[in-house]
């Protein structure tokens, strides 16, 4: 992978592997082989995902002696015996575990959403004091998005440790990227722990424009990246994307028993408004409405699996629903009013952004001139996308424009990977 190019460091634990050797020998022997093979799927299925925290065999010596600061957030958990269980008692954490250990750590950065993730998409986190802890909490989100000078005083490394969902504009890439550059212009090492991307499965999208860069879409990369969080931080830094092209110095602990296409059902919610997997899935296609007047579910139960608004009508209408404020969703869009579209709760998991949707939304509302807003544009990273809607286009039209510039990500996407 030339890591050593980009000064980049991979930790793999060891490894005891048991080996199946299948052999068949002619038709008499094909039971016994289906046999054996019906193991090997139960081998394999057994298999646990071991994320980068829990091993901490492998990073405790990193941060021996080590005045400690995290980057983390609801998410950023040891699982007791290894599994991804929910549950009371089934998980601590990360602060709280590498306190029990005597590990000094002196402060936390929050990102969007907060250190215990309850603040709604959007909205302005405080630097804060931990109860449980004490430990000063130094918000990432809001005007302070890049760790100071001040803020990493007397921080002898730095550890990164998110669940991400794998989609652009899910900003906790872009905290990534600024603690990155912070850490590379103090010197300071950032030890990544990884986690599981569970849409990265597949890639899709339109590339990002940097002329449209922002918190919501800051790489020049498509919607879907089909990368963790310790693979897109190689990314970072061996395409030179950091302020005057510095080099952070990461390591990574990686996932143990994990490929991008492992089923992974995340045990603890990423943010507010993604409350279960459909909706993690859904995510990448169903976000684009929030550069649009229609809703998805904020303020209901059912989050990022619902569209409607109070403007569609006509044959693609099946669901209605009215949002009203709840956890995560102080002020959601449409408060009250009731709102007509789809209920996609059912749906089969998708493995491409699904356009169809926000092609039906538009064709449905009344008064199309007020359909998109500014934010679209941000969102989609380019203004092709709204231009290639209101044309007329159909999904696989608008699709097919994307190809090129996935096919390219793709090939230097593949120098970072991880997993296979």
């Amino acid at each position: 992978m030339g890591l050593n190019i980009f000064k980049n460091t991979v930790l793999f634990p060891k490894i005891i592997g048991i080996v199946l050797v299948l052999i068949s020998c002619g038709s008499n022997d094909r039971k016994k082989s289906a046999q054996n093979n019906e193991i090997l799927k139960q081998v394999q299925d057994d298999k646990v995902v071991i994320v980068g925290a829990n091993q901490t065999e492998n990073y405790l010596l990193l941060l021996s002696g080590k005045k400690v600061g995290i980057v983390a957030n609801q998410t950023s958990v040891i699982f007791k015996d290894g599994r991804q269980k929910t549950g009371d008692g089934s998980f601590t954490h990360l602060v709280d575990s590498l306190l029990s250990l005597d590990i000094d750590v002196k402060k936390v950065f929050a990102p969007e959403h907060g250190f215990r993730g309850t603040a709604d998409a959007g909205e302005k986190v405080k630097d804060g004091i931990d109860t449980k802890t004490g430990l000063p909490i130094i918000s990432l989100y809001g005007k302070n998005r890049k760790p100071s000078t001040e803020q990493l005083e007397n921080i002898d490394i730095l550890i990164f440790d998110i669940q991400d969902v794998g989609a652009r504009f899910y900003t906790y890439i872009s905290t990534l990227h600024y603690v990155m550059e912070a850490c590379a212009e103090q010197n300071i090492p950032l030890l990544i722990l990884d986690r599981p991307n569970p849409n990265g499965h597949y890639v899709d999208g339109p590339i990002l424009e940097m002329e449209h860069k922002s918190f919501v879409g800051m790489h020049p990369v498509p919607v879907v990246h089909g990368m963790t969080i310790g693979e897109y931080a190689q990314m970072i830094n061996g395409e030179q994307w950091l302020e005057n092209r510095v080099q952070c110095d990461i390591t990574v602990i990686p996932i143990k028993s994990y490929t991008h296409n492992t089923s992974y059902s995340l045990p603890i919610k990423p943010s507010p408004n993604l409350p279960n997997d459909k909706a993690i899935n859904l995510y990448p296609s169903l976000c684009f409405f929030e550069g649009t007047n229609v809703s998805i579910g904020r303020g209901t139960d059912k989050q990022f699996q619902v569209y409607g608004s109070p403007f569609m009508s006509g044959e693609y209408i099946n669901y209605c629903f009215t949002p009203q404020p709840n956890f995560g969703a102080k002020y959601p869009k449409h408060q009250g009013k009731e709102c007509c579209g789809s209920d996609l709760s059912e749906e089969e998991e998708h493995n491409e952004i699904r356009l169809g949707y926000l092609i039906e939304a538009y064709s449905s509302t009344l008064n199309k001139e007020d359909f998109f807003n500014d934010f679209l544009t941000k969102l989609a990273g380019t203004k092709k996308l709204q231009q290639q809607i209101e044309a007329g286009l159909t999904e696989k039209e608008i699709k097919a424009t994307w190809q090129d510039g996935l096919e390219s990500f793709k090939i230097i996407r593949k120098k970072y990977l991880i997993y296979r």
